[in-house]
């Protein structure tokens, strides 16, 4: 896919949620948040039609083409076929990883949500382009996860193989804590999505992301 740049590149990771940006346009968020500074956006829509998915996924994608700025979907690899998306995010309880690849092809992104050191061991021998561990901290959206805190952030940035995106309750007064602990990249929804300016919150949180030490992925988990 035209965007389906290296994930490893990636700093900031926006999710565009219908129910965080309150009935503001999606597509426009997506062009603030990417003058901001997003990297890589992800539709999420739990709640929505199918065909309203999927015409949200085409008129983001047609807001993000121009900056070579990847969309993702989550859950539904049918949509992400559909809206020649340029991936899909799957959680624990979705279509397993070998099966997504398969439909898929070798050319579209495959991300996955863990929630555990032990989980994000798992996925990452699993055919996926990025891993994303979470809830950091106690967030809305994930209100049964918990928070698995910031020194599970630090094992799974240092030791995976592949990309991490820490995901969970970051804000630009907390990112710079997880450049502390290691990460590289931060997915954010509500800090993004409900700003009054998507634009200048998502530049915020990068410039607060990048100023801090950061992380390098180092060494494979051990057996």
């Amino acid at each position: 896919m035209p965007n389906a740049r290296s994930c490893s590149d990636w700093r900031l990771y926006v999710i565009l949620d219908p129910r965080a940006a309150a009935g503001r346009d999606l597509a426009r968020i997506a062009e603030l948040a990417i003058r901001g500074g997003a990297d890589a956006l992800q539709l999420r829509d739990k709640h929505g039609t199918a065909r309203d998915a999927l015409d949200q996924a085409r008129r983001i994608l047609a807001a993000a083409r121009p900056s070579g700025v990847p969309l993702l979907i989550n859950d539904r690899v049918d949509l992400a076929i559909a809206a020649e998306a340029d991936g899909v995010h799957l959680g624990q309880d979705d279509l397993p990883l070998a099966a997504a690849r398969r439909l898929l092809g070798k050319d579209r992104l495959i991300g996955v949500s863990t929630h555990s050191l032990e989980q994000a061991r798992a996925a990452d021998l699993e055919p996926v382009d990025y891993l994303a561990i979470g809830p950091v901290f106690a967030t809305p959206t994930k209100p049964d996860y918990g928070q698995v805190g910031l020194p599970v952030v630090t094992d799974v940035a240092a030791a995976a193989r592949h990309p991490v995106v820490a995901i969970g309750g970051i804000d630009a007064a907390n990112v710079g804590r997880l450049a502390d602990a290691g990460a590289r990249c931060v997915a954010v929804v509500r800090a993004v999505c409900a700003a009054d300016d998507p634009e200048s919150a998502a530049r915020q949180i990068k410039q607060a992301l990048t100023a801090g030490p950061g992380g390098a992925f180092r060494a494979p988990f051990p057996a």
